[in-house]
Order: structure tokens, then C-alpha cells, then sequence
């Protein structure tokens, strides 16, 4: 394995990181309505909650990715 491949991997494991801490803050992805107003309501379809993560997890990695000014 590279180093290159090594350095990927370690940002892809922080940003799944935040992402976890930032879904339970709130409440993304679990039934339950976020006192934040960011949860996902109880109607929601699985589909949606997926998406809604998988958006998540994408911010995460661009803010873990960015470059430190």
C-alpha cells in the first residue's frame, strides 16, 4: 500500500467520524426529531434518511479535506 493510499484512507475514517458525531447531535438518520431542527422527521422514508446521510457524509469529507488557512 502506498503512502498516498494510507493518507486517503486516514481522512475517509475521519470524516466517518464527524459524520457519526454530527448524526447523533442530531438525530440524522434516527426517527426521532432533532431539538436542533436538523433531525429527520418520523415520515420519513428510509431512502430519504440514507440520502440524507450519504450528503452528510460528503460535507464531512469536503470539510476534513479542506485545507487549513
Amino acid at each position: 500500500m502506498s503512502e498516498g493510499n494510507n493518507a486517503a484512507r486516514r481522512t475517509e475514517d475521519i470524516a466517518l467520524d464527524l459524520l457519526k458525531f454530527v448524526a447523533a447531535q442530531a438525530h440524522v438518520g434516527t426517527k426521532a426529531v432533532g431539538g436542533t431542527g436538523f433531525g429527520v422527521t418520523a415520515s420519513s422514508k428510509p431512502e430519504d434518511q440514507v440520502t440524507e446521510l450519504l450528503e452528510l457524509y460528503g460535507r464531512c469529507r469536503k470539510a476534513v479535506e479542506a485545507p487549513v488557512k
